[in-house]
């Protein structure tokens, strides 16, 4: 029996050192990065503070020129913020402008709309405004901007359609007006060395663009969006040449950088996430592509989304596998465990059988079944809550590939009908099918796809809230609806999201909205407020 305690307790010790062991040190970048996503709240703050400044001197601005200046300084808040404000403020600048009769500020605003538009993904528009720009009005430096613009526009119109053909064809003309805006660029300004980088990139002379994205980011004066993107190229060429250490704290830093700037026009977290995942780190490859969907959701850019979602799932299923071999050591460690207590039990039998203390063995006995019964308690309560969330797991991996597929599907003939029309030189009805996209549909149509989905998982679930409340205070559902929206709020608190920022993303509400519909379910509950997500939780999966 000795020989047996000694083999058991080797084998747990063994067992718990290689676990500790396994799991190296959180690199300090990686720390801070993780620091500044629980804190990105606190950026975006500051965002909406700035906004609201510049809102409010708007209110009572009367002179046209100070209203100018005005929108374009919220437009600059929000070209890298929110796709939708931007786009709102680019559109007034353009009437602004006209009221001034300022060919410079006409051409000015054209441009602004310009770089909306692409940051949206939409290629084609983009082109069409900056054709359509007098560069006549524009100084030098302007000049060299808006040709960094009509470059930018041709590598993402290249790198989007991913085809041969229209990558040789698209490549050089962006070459071309990169050569266009350094004619235009001070040689050595952080604005010329950040063209010569480009060039050289797309050229594919990755030693010149490596030295000159290095001198670049050490330029003084650059904004923490300029060294984000500038970050992000150089890491690429880093990870091309197979320096993947340098290209990660590249990425990392860049990612630091938009957050701390509240951008969500980026690229850095998705990079990120898909080089952690290369390099089998999954927990925090996760982490960074959710936090990459946030950022395009966000900001409204439908190409990254597509983009974004194409890795999401073969992440998110490896995390869950992850998640699962969890599961597995738990019952191991619970095993020994029990297999220890009852050699324990055993061996407290056997001493107090030869002391003839039959009474004290008794109770140890006693004792020691208590133990037991309480363990395998846990263990019961432990396999209802593996049990639940693995058929949570199984249910939502179908919903999220059958939904992407949806997607994907209706964005495949959405293209082709644009295609269609747009060769045959029918603008009018391509534009009038862009016009006719039914955003608030489809996000009706998610909400009741998730609502059939849920209700699989939780049939009881209206049933179980509306008995939180008194008789005639039950919450009622519209018709043609399977939940209302405060039940998919505590839906989706149910499924274990509990963030109101996430919740407010999820739903399309503001957070300060989805704040008044809890407080206001919570005060006509009976129960008490702070119980009643307790409540909730309590409910089960079938």
């Amino acid at each position: 029996m000795t020989r047996l305690i000694k083999l058991l307790f080797t084998i747990c010790t063994i067992f718990f050192f290689n676990q500790v062991i396994a799991q190296p040190g959180t690199d300090s970048l990686l720390k801070k990065l993780n620091n500044e996503l629980a804190n990105q709240d606190i950026y975006v703050q500051k965002k909406h503070s700035d906004i609201d400044k510049l809102n409010k001197q708007l209110i009572s601005a009367h002179a046209q020129r100070e209203k100018y200046t005005l929108y374009d300084s919220l437009y600059d808040q929000y070209k890298s913020f929110s796709y939708d404000s931007a786009y709102n403020y680019a559109k007034k600048l353009q009437v602004s402008s006209r009221i001034l009769n300022d060919p410079f500020l006409i051409a000015s605003a054209k441009m602004k709309l310009a770089f909306t538009l692409l940051s949206s993904g939409l290629f084609k528009e983009t082109l069409e405004e900056l054709n359509g720009i007098d560069l006549s009005t524009f100084p030098v430096k302007t000049k060299a901007e808006y040709y960094f613009l009509k470059a930018r526009t041709y590598f993402d119109l290249a790198d989007y359609d991913r085809n041969a053909d229209y990558t040789a064809k698209y490549n050089p003309v962006g070459i071309g007006c990169i050569d266009s805006a350094l004619a235009f660029s001070v040689p050595g300004s952080p604005g010329y060395l950040e063209l010569n980088g480009l060039k050289n990139l797309r050229l594919g002379r990755y030693d010149d663009s490596k030295n000159t994205y290095i001198a670049l980011l050490k330029s003084p004066g650059l904004t923490p969006h300029n060294f984000a993107v500038n970050a992000c190229c150089l890491s690429y060429i880093y990870q091309v040449k197979g320096n993947e250490e340098l290209s990660m704290q590249l990425l990392i830093k860049a990612a630091i950088a938009d957050i701390q700037s509240a951008t969500k026009e980026t690229v850095a977290s998705y990079n990120l996430a898909n080089l952690l995942y290369k390099k089998g780190d999954i927990n925090n490859a996760y982490i960074y592509i959710k936090q990459a969907m946030d950022e395009a959701t966000f900001y409204g850019a439908l190409q990254r989304q597509v983009k974004i979602s194409s890795i999401l799932p073969i992440i998110e299923a490896e995390h869950i596998n992850q998640i699962e071999h969890q599961k597995r050591l738990l019952t191991t460690y619970a095993a020994i465990i029990t297999l220890l207590v009852i050699a324990v039990v055993a061996f407290a039998v056997i001493v107090f059988k030869q002391l003839k203390k039959l009474r004290i063995a008794d109770n140890i006995i006693k004792a020691a079944n208590v133990a037991l019964q309480e363990n395998n308690k846990v263990l019961e309560e432990l396999n209802v809550n593996l049990s639940t969330a693995n058929k949570i797991k199984n249910e939502y991996i179908g919903y999220y590939f059958n939904i992407n597929s949806i997607y994907i599907e209706k964005l495949e003939s959405f293209q082709k009908s644009l295609d269609k029309k747009l060769t045959s030189k029918r603008y009018e009805d391509a534009l009038t099918a862009v016009r006719n996209l039914n955003l608030e549909k489809e996000r009706q149509q998610l909400f009741h796809t998730f609502d059939n989905v849920f209700l699989r998982l939780f049939p009881d679930f209206i049933s179980k809230f509306n008995a939180l409340f008194n008789n005639g205070e039950e919450i009622a559902i519209a018709d043609g609806q399977l939940l209302g929206t405060e039940h998919r709020i505590f839906a989706l608190i149910r499924m274990g999201i509990h963030d109101n920022d996430r919740i407010a993303k999820l739903l399309g509400y503001s957070v300060n909205t989805i704040y008044s519909y809890k407080n206001r379910i919570k005060n006509k509950s009976f129960v008490p407020n702070d119980e009643f997500e307790e409540h909730i939780m309590a409910i089960e999966a079938v």
